[in-house]
């Protein structure tokens, strides 16, 4: 394994200020590291470098590990040239809609020795590699993402207002990363160790490697959790603010939508993503049927841990009221539908497809979705294997380009 240690002395550049780039960039600031956070959105950073970013909130997690106070960046800037230059470690924390905006800009600027941490990774690893053959961009750069972000994050909102201030709902003890090509895997992980907004999870349970990006894809549990319960509890949602007169910003999938039903979809969801899984020759994590019936669903062992049996420290009943998780959705326009559906289950759909696997679940999510939308998600997505650079790979092919 390389040496990683040039990386203690090198600034960190956050791509992306919404709640996990912010949370990212101040976590790693109050740690004393040198950061830069870029965002394209002028407004999304104005202000900052009178106010820093107050980061607190309940950061729940089982060791209790806890970092709070106001941080004041290094560098706040719409130029991304300005933000990478000398960067050692990137951390991308965007949605996947905007994945090839940021991207594309990205890899013409790369540098030798860089590594690419994305939360949630959703496929950019694939990406970034795909605009580097393009570009005949050859820079030696270790390139990677995670299936979930280090915290359950809010940016404080007042009357749609966006505050300079973070809340961290939790901050997990556990992630499962990767990176492309798998031959670099040994860095990837130490990396982490120069990362400060990975601190609860290297000094908690530690970081796991994933077999392969394509993994990490399946180990995002926003598709299973956030789509079958933001979809079947539509009427919750949107009842939610008009017939039951509560703040529709304080609606919770997690604390209203859920109900037995719903995850009894969720889990034949996860069901249809191993079986495709297992045909493409990839691991993925393995959950028991029980987990899924929580008001954090299966979310709840990523910051409080599992028990000597395996099984949930923690489990929030769902007959009892709850306000453990995040809030959203709040209307159908919201990530966890116009993202996790285009992007995240249709991706399962096309892997089905190619592979032979049947997704009723899935597919049917995509369709109430897309109805939803009055659009049809299957012919309107680019988001396809060919879109990622997969498409005409063999599965031999496939898992080579995977693990190199």
């Amino acid at each position: 394994m390389k040496d990683m240690s040039y990386l203690a002395d090198k600034p960190i550049a956050v791509l992306g200020a919404g709640a996990v780039g912010m949370t990212c960039a101040a976590d790693c600031k109050l740690a004393g590291k040198e950061v830069r956070l870029y965002s394209r959105s002028p407004r999304s950073i104005e202000g900052l470098d009178r106010t820093g970013i107050l980061l607190d909130g309940i950061q729940r997690n089982l060791y209790g590990f806890e970092r709070s106070g106001r941080a004041h960046l290094d560098m706040y800037t719409n130029d991304m040239a300005e933000a990478v230059k000398g960067a050692g470690i990137i951390i991308i924390g965007i949605t996947a809609l905007a994945q090839e905006d940021y991207l594309q800009k990205l890899v013409p600027l790369l540098e030798d020795g860089q590594v690419i941490h994305t939360f949630t990774d959703n496929y950019a690893s694939l990406l970034i590699r795909k605009y580097m053959r393009e570009m005949g961009v050859e820079k030696d750069v270790i390139v990677g993402g995670w299936a979930s972000a280090p915290y359950g994050t809010r940016v404080e909102k007042v009357q749609g207002f966006w505050m300079p201030h973070v809340g961290a709902k939790y901050r997990a003890i556990t992630l499962r990363g990767a990176c492309l090509p798998m031959s670099d895997i040994d860095e990837f992980m130490e990396s982490t160790k120069y990362m400060p907004c990975m601190d609860a999870i290297t000094e908690g349970d530690g970081p796991v490697a994933g077999d392969t990006m394509l993994d990490i894809g399946f180990s995002n549990v926003n598709p299973v959790i956030h789509v079958p319960a933001s979809i079947l509890g539509v009427s919750s949602m949107e009842n939610w603010s008009d017939v039951y007169g509560n703040d529709p910003d304080s609606y919770s999938m997690y604390s209203h939508g859920l109900c037995p039903s719903i995850c009894e979809v969720q889990y034949q969801f996860f069901n249809e993503e191993r079986a495709i899984a297992d045909a493409i020759g990839i691991d993925m994590p393995k959950y028991d049927y029980e987990m899924f019936f929580s008001r954090r669903s299966i979310l709840t062992q990523e910051y409080m841990g599992l028990d000597e049996n395996g099984k949930d420290n923690v489990v929030f009943p769902l007959d009892k009221p709850c306000d453990e998780g995040n809030t959203g959705p709040n209307n159908i326009d919201h990530r966890y539908i116009t993202e996790d559906i285009p992007v995240g289950c249709k991706i399962y759909h096309d892997l089905g497809v190619k592979f032979g696997v049947p997704t009723p679940i899935i597919d049917s999510m995509i369709v109430l979705g897309g109805a939803m939308h009055k659009t049809n998600w299957f012919e309107t997505s680019k988001y396809n294997l060919d879109y990622f650079g997969i498409g005409q790979m063999t599965k031999e092919e496939l898992l080579k380009y995977l693990r190199g």
